[in-house]
């Protein structure tokens, strides 16, 4: 993930024979980012399939969820097999755009005012 003052912060999925208890790859550096009271203004998911071949993952709904208080123009990468690397970045706002929370901003991306913390 890249942060607003162009920090870079990694973090790893979590595997467990509970599914209830594994962590998304990304919630590492969600964590590290909001504990700094830095804006997170990208991010990618890389994964290893079984083959070993390397991919790009768009963020899980959860996902999506943390990353909006950061607001819709926040870069998530998505795969993408138009694209020479097969992946691309996208804003929140294009991977999600009938965000469930505008109801509550008057059809806007909620302010960040409305997220305790940083």
């Amino acid at each position: 993930m890249y942060l607003d003052d162009g920090q870079i912060v990694t973090s790893v999925g979590l595997d467990n024979i509970n599914g209830g208890v594994t962590l998304c790859g990304e919630t590492g550096s969600i964590i590290q980012a909001y504990t700094l009271g830095r804006r997170v203004t990208a991010s990618a998911y890389v994964y290893r399939n079984a083959e070993g071949r390397l991919g790009v993952l768009a963020p899980c709904g959860i996902c999506q969820e943390r990353l909006a208080m950061w607001g819709p123009d926040v870069q998530v990468a998505v795969p993408d097999k138009v694209q020479p690397a097969g992946w691309a970045m996208r804003t929140l706002a294009e991977v999600h755009p009938y965000y469930w929370a505008k109801e509550f901003a008057d059809g806007e991306w909620p302010p960040t005012s409305l997220h305790t913390g940083p």
